[in-house]
């Protein structure tokens, strides 16, 4: 079931990548990220109320509410990095260059979460890697 999951947030960020892209054209990348963040905000808190776990917020540890917010300031850091670069480069190879992040995720995965290192994994992170260079080194990217 995850991976209906997972398909449903890789067309989401798809979408998001391509309806920013458009709706950069005369907006601040800032303004518009704080403009989506109004609704990212309204959406989210409207589902902890209606899946009804609000009340789950006073059990969460110290530690988990610390990692939480970090995380919540490196998705708003994000965000923020990729409206800009959306708002001055094609959405192709901001894209590519953005989503070579999940070798990244990998490498700190195996680091801090002990996940293991398989061979598809390594072989898979290189394919990434190559690829976005071999997109973003393209004549049509400049």
């Amino acid at each position: 079931m995850w991976v209906l999951w997972a398909i449903g947030a890789a067309v989401s960020a798809a979408l998001v990548t391509v309806l920013t892209k458009a709706g950069l054209k005369k907006v601040d990348s800032s303004l518009a990220f704080a403009i989506q963040a109004i609704f990212i905000f309204c959406i989210t808190w409207a589902v902890v109320a209606w899946q009804g776990t609000f009340s789950q917020v006073k059990e969460i540890e110290t530690k988990a509410w610390v990692l939480l917010v970090l995380a919540g300031l490196a998705t708003t850091l994000s965000t923020l990095f990729s409206f800009k670069a959306l708002s001055m480069g094609p959405a192709s190879y901001v894209t590519t260059i953005e989503r070579s992040s999940l070798v990244i995720a990998v490498i700190l995965s195996i680091l801090f979460l002990k996940e293991k290192l398989t061979w598809q994994l390594a072989v898979g992170g290189m394919l990434i890697i190559g690829g976005a260079v071999l997109i973003v080194m393209s004549d049509s990217g400049k």
